[in-house]
């Protein structure tokens, strides 16, 4: 095990909860690299209608995304656990470089290996076009979402 991530399956409630917030954080950063190294490096992921598998392939499409998906916001939420085996519910606000804003929300099934790499990422996503008066993610940079922030539920999302 000579590449760690913890926290390590099997995970528990709260071991969980510390896994989506680490990817939730990690994402934040928009920084594909950075990001990469969270999931195996044979990991296959399918995003929308797109499939991509290791990590090579995984930066390139984060650095696609996030040059097409301006200011990204995302906040994750545990949905199930069991095992090796996460499922979350999200979701994240972002404009495209007309200005023109949108929140994205989705589900993604996460299996990982017994070092905390993520192994698998199934991922179901829809855009709602909304006014910048709407938006409901603020905090002023790229980075972890501050601990006094609402998640998911507590904005009514």
């Amino acid at each position: 095990m000579s590449e760690a991530r913890p926290p390590l399956p099997p995970f528990t409630r709260e071991t969980a909860i510390e896994k989506v917030r680490a990817a939730e954080n990690g994402w934040n950063t928009c920084d594909p690299a950075r990001v990469s190294l969270a999931y195996s490096p044979d990991s296959e992921w399918r995003n929308r209608a797109e499939f991509v598998r290791g990590r090579e392939d995984i930066v390139a499409f984060l650095a696609r995304k996030w040059a097409r998906e301006l200011d990204y916001r995302l906040i994750k939420e545990l949905w199930a656990f069991t095992g090796e085996r996460i499922a979350v519910r999200f979701a994240y606000e972002w404009h495209d470089d007309s200005g023109n804003w949108f929140r994205s929300y989705g589900n993604e099934n996460w299996e990982f290996e017994a070092n905390g790499l993520m192994r698998r990422r199934f991922a179901c996503i829809n855009d709602l076009p909304i006014a910048a008066a709407d938006r409901k993610y603020h905090w002023d940079r790229a980075g972890p979402r501050p601990e006094a922030h609402p998640g998911l539920g507590e904005l009514g999302l």
